[in-house]
Formats: structure tokens, C-alpha cells, sequence
């Protein structure tokens, strides 16, 4: 990356106007490789230097990513006039401006949503050619039923003519299971037990891929990752292999209350 004007790299990729980021140059708020800057003119080189606010390093890379454990009452959207959305979990430096979210949980749902200003790996994510499985944590009104997994496997039509991909499902306890889609239309998990009789009273995304929620990430929390660690999202692991995975952790997620 050439050199630019500080007030316009931290313009960019935080959500702070330009003439809020000259007042933090003049607060004594940003460094460069730990020197103070209070001139909105002085250029950086972002590729070379490391920029922090407030202390914070700020993301210089082409693209940003950050994974997020989402809780109940938060929207996937950049804005909305009525709910509070994703974006509002992220601290004002990680606001960048092409920050958005790269497919959608519903809002009563919880766990891993992944935002980005990487709209090709975003296309690739969700493209239906691609299916990316997608794993939830599924807890039931009633009980599990041993015909679920062939049901499910075998691919069903919702009763509006929906056609659903073949799923997998795994129980855990009388009413827990696992789900892996490979697609993701409106409603499906919700849809698709509705089908077979069954109510879902919670819903918590746990991988994407091969890419699987931390563990030790709490709800409304947020963690940057890098290009290398995405890749997981595009080579996704073997269900046994995510499903063993996350048995091994499966006390540390919060799937009952979402709070």
C-alpha cells in the first residue's frame, strides 16, 4: 500500500468522521510505531507501520475479518431503524465502513456470525454451488426422535413447496442435536423439525466450515481473524470431525437463554 494521509486511513477503516479523527490526532489518540501524530496531513504507510488508537493496533490489511458470537436481539444488517444490529457489538475502531455481515442468523438466534469487507469470499460463502455446511446447535420442544436423521437425510419439502437439501443431524441429549445444512433458506432448521413435529426453542450457529466458534468467546464478543485462518471456511472438516469437536466444548456454549 502507497503512503496516505492518517486522517483519511483511520477515516476509512473506523467509524470516525474525518473531523472527529483530527480531534483524536489532537488528543494525543493515535501513534505510529508508537510516536505520537497530532497532524491530520503527516502520511503513514500502513503496509510497513503499525497504527494504533487509543492503543488499539488498527487492522492496515486489504480485508477485515471478525468472527462474532451473536446473541438474541441483535440483526445481521449494517443498519436498521428498529433493532440493533451486529455491527453494534464491534468497539468505534473496528467499525470500517465496508463492514458487513456475510450471510444473515435469525434475530432470536445465537452464535457464530462472521463480518467482512471481503465480498468475493462472502459470494463464495453463500453461493449455493459452493455448499458451505453450516452446524447449529438445536434445542428442542420435545423430545429427539430416532426417525430425525433419516428424515432429515433424505431431504424434505416444506409444506410451501420448499425443496430442502438433504441435513444431518446428531443427537446430543433428549432434546439437543446437532444440524449441519448445506444451504440456508428462511427459517430451515425451524422449518424443517416443524415438518417432522417438532418445535425449536433455541438456535446457536457453532461452525461454519471448518472454521468453529471458540469456545471461550461470550456472547456479544468479538475476535479478528486472518486470511490464513478464513481458508478454514472454505475447507470444511468432516460432520464427525465438528461434531467431536465440539462435543469436547459443548459445556462452554451458551445455547438455552442466549443472554
Amino acid at each position: 500500500m502507497t503512503e496516505i494521509r492518517i486522517d483519511k486511513f483511520l477515516a476509512d477503516r473506523t467509524n470516525y468522521s474525518r473531523n472527529a479523527v483530527r480531534l483524536l490526532l489532537k488528543q494525543g489518540a493515535v501513534c505510529a510505531d508508537g510516536v505520537r501524530m497530532t497532524d491530520a496531513k503527516q502520511k503513514i504507510n500502513p503496509d510497513t507501520q503499525e497504527i494504533t488508537l487509543h492503543g488499539k493496533k488498527i487492522h492496515s490489511g486489504s480485508q477485515l475479518y471478525i468472527i462474532i458470537n451473536k446473541p438474541k436481539d441483535y440483526l445481521c444488517a449494517t443498519e436498521d431503524k428498529y433493532h440493533k444490529t451486529v455491527l453494534e457489538l464491534l468497539p468505534d475502531d473496528l467499525r470500517h465502513k465496508d463492514l458487513f455481515p456475510a450471510g444473515r442468523l435469525d434475530l432470536d438466534s445465537t452464535g457464530l456470525v462472521l463480518l467482512t469487507t471481503d465480498g468475493q469470499l462472502a459470494h463464495q460463502m453463500l453461493s449455493p454451488k459452493h455448499h458451505v455446511p453450516k452446524y447449529y446447535l438445536v434445542t428442542l420442544a420435545r423430545n429427539f426422535e430416532d426417525s430425525y436423521p433419516e428424515q432429515l437425510a433424505a431431504g424434505m419439502t416444506l409444506s410451501d413447496g420448499t425443496e430442502c437439501l438433504p441435513a444431518q443431524v446428531q443427537k446430543i441429549s433428549e432434546k439437543i442435536c446437532l444440524v449441519c445444512l448445506h444451504e440456508g433458506k428462511y427459517h430451515q432448521v425451524k422449518r424443517m423439525f416443524a415438518a417432522v413435529g417438532n418445535h425449536v426453542e433455541h438456535l446457536h450457529r457453532t461452525a461454519v466450515g471448518g472454521m468453529i466458534l471458540p469456545p471461550d468467546l461470550p456472547l456479544g464478543g468479538h475476535l479478528e481473524i486472518f486470511h490464513k485462518d478464513i481458508l478454514k471456511l472454505l475447507k470444511p472438516e468432516s460432520f464427525q470431525a465438528v461434531y467431536e469437536q465440539i462435543m469436547s466444548d459443548f459445556s462452554s456454549y451458551s445455547i438455552n437463554d442466549g443472554q
